[in-house]
This record gives C-alpha cells, sequence and structure tokens, in this order.
C-alpha cells in the first residue's frame, strides 16, 4: 500500500472520529433536555453505536477497501481527540442554542394556530350557541302566547269535565264495573 492511500485513509479516519464526537455530543444533549426514558435511552445508545461503526467501516472502505491498520485506529482515535478538545463545548452549547430555538419556534407556531384557527372557531362556536339561545328563547315565547292564546279551548272542556266527574262516579254501572274490574285485578 502506497502512502498516499495511507494518508487518505488517516485522514478520512480523523474525521470519522470527529463527526462520531459530534454525533455523540449532539445526541447526549438532546437526550438530557428531552428527557428520554432510561429503556429508550439505552436503545438510542445501541443505535448510536451500530450507527458510528457502519460510519467507520464506510469511511475505511472509502480510504483503503477496509483494510485495518494501526494507523486507521489512531486517526479514529485523534479524529475523536481532537474534537473533543477544540470543538466538543462550541457543538454543546451550539445545539442547546439549536433546541431553544425549536422550542421557541413551536410555541410561536402553536400561538398563531391558536389565533388563527383556534380563537376564530370559539367565536363561531359561542355565535352559535348565542342564536341557539335566542332561537330557543323566541320559540318559548312563542308556545308561551299560543298557550296564553288558546287556553280558553282547553281550559273549558277541562272544567265540564271536572265538573261531571263527581257525578260519574255517584252513578250504580260505574261503582260496579269498577269492582268487577278490581276483582279480575285481584285474581
Amino acid at each position: 500500500m502506497n502512502p498516499g492511500v495511507q494518508w487518505v485513509t488517516l485522514l478520512y479516519m480523523l474525521l470519522a472520529g470527529g463527526a462520531m464526537g459530534l454525533a455523540y455530543d449532539s445526541y447526549r444533549v438532546l437526550s438530557l433536555k428531552l428527557h428520554f426514558a432510561r429503556w429508550l435511552n439505552a436503545a438510542l445508545d445501541l443505535l448510536y453505536w451500530i450507527a458510528a461503526a457502519l460510519f467507520v467501516f464506510r469511511m475505511l472502505y472509502a480510504g483503503n477497501q477496509g483494510q485495518l491498520r494501526f494507523y486507521a485506529f489512531l486517526g479514529l482515535f485523534l479524529g475523536v481527540w481532537i474534537y473533543f478538545l477544540i470543538f466538543s463545548v462550541t457543538i454543546r452549547r451550539f445545539v442547546v442554542m439549536l433546541i431553544q430555538s425549536v422550542q421557541y419556534v413551536c410555541r410561536l407556531l402553536w400561538r398563531f394556530i391558536v389565533v388563527v384557527i383556534g380563537l376564530p372557531l370559539l367565536w363561531l362556536w359561542r355565535l352559535f350557541l348565542g342564536i341557539i339561545q335566542l332561537v330557543g328563547r323566541m320559540l318559548l315565547s312563542v308556545l308561551k302566547l299560543l298557550r296564553w292564546l288558546t287556553k280558553p279551548l282547553w281550559v273549558m272542556p277541562v272544567r265540564w269535565i271536572s265538573s261531571w266527574l263527581p257525578r260519574l262516579k255517584a252513578k250504580p254501572w260505574i261503582v260496579r264495573g269498577s269492582q268487577f274490574l278490581t276483582k279480575l285485578w285481584k285474581r
């Protein structure tokens, strides 16, 4: 293997180590800010390491067709070390700022949706309820007026029947019929 391929592989491994550090810092900040459950955190750790291994293998394959040499491990270690030495704090602050920006945009979007969609729907609902109450009150007023206007039509027959009811109870055929029905009922 010529030295040019070795240097390219070392450079690829340095970049792969830096990318692994960047992904790890981003994942760590996200898991701390979003408070994942323990089981989900373990599953995401496993996924991170699987993805990192695949990425490193891909970079190694691109550099020297997947041959494992000492300088590949050295480049990977140096890439992670340089990343954590120089860029880690800045990247973590950037990820925190990015999370806060996304949360702010989401809150702003939610307020916009509430103002643009929610409030008009609430106003329409209140208008609908007001119309229903108004129609109900008008209908109740009309029914009360109809009851007052038709009172003579239904009060007079009731008074006429109620004046005959005591006399009907005293009739012998009514008394005998009610006694007969009572005897039938008791059997």
